[in-house]
């Protein structure tokens, strides 16, 4: 039997973690694997059961169930061509501004965040059909490149974000109401993009040239309001009816994930898009992504509940709380341990192993949970878009032309990130961008 000391097997236990990541293995199996081992030398193998109770948990838990059916939702919106007719009716809205084309990538971005809650679908998406319209039309290209990647990031703050989904459970916060709150930074950063872009192009006309009126002329105005009803009505119809649901209280959010499901079945039908291609598809990446999250799930939670049991988590809060920092200078080394990770670790990874030790923490500094939470989330968002391992950047990269490098990516996304610092200052000088909506929403299920 394991007789160390808690901070003894704290350190080990954190130090074969580092191990099994830097040799390459996949991290769902080192974390399952680490708790299993160090279970079974403190508590004997009868530790093993726990093992296979911890999948069933996960597959029983009923707020994870969203998961599988925001993602299907998603994919029904992806695959049904939403953000092809998307973009094609903000264009003809937003046209003729200076910088017109990068204001619509954002607002696609934040439309289409809504319909998939996933990061790379939303950069991918947008950027096939936004970047070579305004690489076309003249725009500068680390503009163009930069608004791309940094909307793309808003699918993890507008609802329904997968990442709102695995965090809620884990820190004990209501799914519904976290995503409401992630909402309000999120919304706020998108009106920041526009307004940057808009600035940039109004001081220097050149970085973003309007639209010839000649070419939008030539467009009919009945074919104008035709796209804005046929392409701008039914995908917002549909995330309005899901977030609608829960906020007023009237389902959870997983039976507003499922509603969400059937609503954007029935928009691909109505394109003509439901096929046997598109549901073989559609179910296949759903199975394939849920089954990714849920075995990253289960294996941390193994990780955490032998961790915890042995006193792994008394150990962290003692050293955390230790530090002669007070709590914002506290709260702020938290944040930058999690921005660290976010360069070598999957945000779920960094969910499911730090949300358990930093969450109690925040509570005894006398931090909202719902605020702190939030603020978490934030945090992961900005590593998507901080080099070197800014995975919106390669996702972009994957689809640009050769003459943008990576480096040049890496140096459009720059102005960015300072906005959204700018934006994460204001939410800790004003809390109730994020908990003003919240606080205003139903009781229901």
């Amino acid at each position: 039997m394991n007789t160390l000391s808690p901070e003894t097997n704290t350190i080990l236990m954190l130090g074969s973690l580092l191990v099994g990541i830097f040799i390459g293995y996949p991290i769902a199996f080192v974390l399952g694997g680490i708790g299993l081992l160090f279970g079974i030398s403190l508590f004997g193998f009868n530790f093993i059961g726990s093992f296979s109770l911890n999948f069933l948990n996960v597959m029983k838990n009923y707020s994870l169930l969203a998961i599988p059916l925001f993602i299907l939702m998603g994919t029904y919106m992806e695959r049904s061509g939403v953000s092809d007719r998307l973009f094609g009716a903000i264009y003809l809205l937003c046209g003729r501004l200076r910088g017109g084309l990068a204001v619509a990538s954002t607002i696609l971005s934040t439309i289409f965040a809504g319909c998939t809650g996933v990061v790379g679908a939303d950069v991918v998406a947008t950027g096939l059909l936004s970047l070579p319209a305004m690489l076309k039309r003249g725009y500068n290209k680390y503009l163009a490149c930069g608004i791309i990647c940094a909307g793309g990031c808003l699918g993890v703050l507008i609802p329904p974000s997968v990442m709102v989904v695995v965090y809620g459970p884990t820190a004990g916060i209501p799914v519904g109401k976290l995503l409401f709150a992630t909402m309000g930074p999120g919304l706020a950063l998108s009106a920041a993009y526009i307004a940057y872009a808009l600035i940039r192009c109004y001081l220097n006309p050149k970085l973003g040239p309007p639209i010839p009126a000649e070419e939008l002329a030539m467009i009919p105005i009945r074919k104008r309001a035709q796209s804005f009803f046929t392409s701008l009505l039914p995908p917002g119809a549909v995330i309005l009816c899901v977030l609608g649901f829960i906020y007023f209280g009237v389902t959870s959010a997983t039976e507003a994930a499922a509603t969400g499901v059937a609503a954007s079945a029935l928009l691909a039908f109505c394109y003509n898009k439901l096929d046997w291609k598109t549901l073989s598809e559609t179910s296949e990446l759903t199975l394939r992504t849920t089954c990714m999250i849920l075995t990253m799930t289960a294996g941390a939670i193994m990780f955490v509940s032998t961790f915890m049991s042995m006193g792994g988590g008394d150990v962290v809060e003692r050293v955390i709380l230790g530090f002669p920092l007070g709590k914002w200078g506290i709260l702020t080394l938290m944040l930058l341990i999690i921005f660290i990770l976010g360069m070598f670790l999957d945000w779920i990874a960094i969910i499911l192993l730090v949300v358990p030790l930093y969450t109690p923490i925040a509570a005894k500094l006398g931090f909202d949970a719902m605020w702190f939470a939030t603020m978490v989330i934030l945090n992961l968002q900005l590593s998507y878009l901080t080099p070197p391992f800014a995975l919106a950047c390669f996702y972009l990269k994957g689809i640009t032309p050769p003459d943008i490098s990576l480096g040049d990516i890496y140096k459009s996304v720059m102005p960015f990130i300072v906005v959204q610092i700018s934006i994460f200052v204001l939410c800790v000088l004003f809390p109730e961008i994020i908990l003003w909506i919240p606080s205003k929403m139903g009781s229901g299920p």
